[in-house]
């Protein structure tokens, strides 16, 4: 009797687990939908003081367990259903580097898209300025997957949820690019 219990209880769990893996990929190109994923594994917190935009060697990056998470997220991603997307990037490079990784499409940067942890007071413009990026992205390609790399402090304020690495959240918007409902991704495990 337990093993025709457990049987079942996985057999319920495989087919409640399916429709949401499946709706990803038409949620992703239906218009109202964007995907917007923290940078993968970065080691320490935050940039050293100094940091510089254009140079890499200055921030935090990237490191191997981050690199082999962002290829691991770009493969789930296809086998969701996602084979190419509109890949728009943070200017961080842990973020541009996450992005290239997933393996996507040619990636782009935004500066709305960008971090604003080290001045929290920019928190309000920079939400509106990823509403303005997100709506104008949406109407130029209703029918493509659109894939905003970025950090979790801009997650946090469009979304209201804290995610961990690699996360992602399925953001339902309005017309104006405005946040409405959400649905988190983990990172897949590796």
């Amino acid at each position: 009797m337990k093993i025709i219990s457990s049987i079942l209880i996985s057999a319920l769990l495989a087919l409640v687990a399916l429709p949401v893996s499946a709706n990803l990929a038409s949620s992703l190109s239906d218009g109202q939908y964007v995907l917007l994923m923290r940078h993968a594994d970065a080691p320490g917190y935050g940039d050293p003081a100094g940091y510089q935009l254009d140079k890499c060697s200055t921030q935090r990056n990237l490191g191997d367990r981050g690199k082999k998470q962002a290829m691991l997220i770009g493969q789930w991603l296809t086998n969701q259903g996602i084979a190419s997307a509109k890949v728009i990037s943070s200017p961080w490079c842990r973020c541009i580097d996450t992005a290239k990784l997933l393996s996507k499409g040619k990636v782009t940067i935004a500066p709305a898209l960008g971090s604003f942890f080290d001045d929290m007071s920019m928190e309000k413009e920079q939400t509106r300025n990823l509403e303005k990026l997100i709506q104008s992205q949406l109407n130029e390609n209703p029918k493509t997957p659109i894939i905003l790399v970025t950090h979790h402090v801009n997650i946090q304020a469009f979304t209201g949820k804290v995610v961990n690495v690699g996360d992602m959240v399925l953001a339902k918007v309005d017309k104006n690019g405005k946040f409405l409902s959400q649905q988190v991704y983990p990172s897949p495990s590796f």
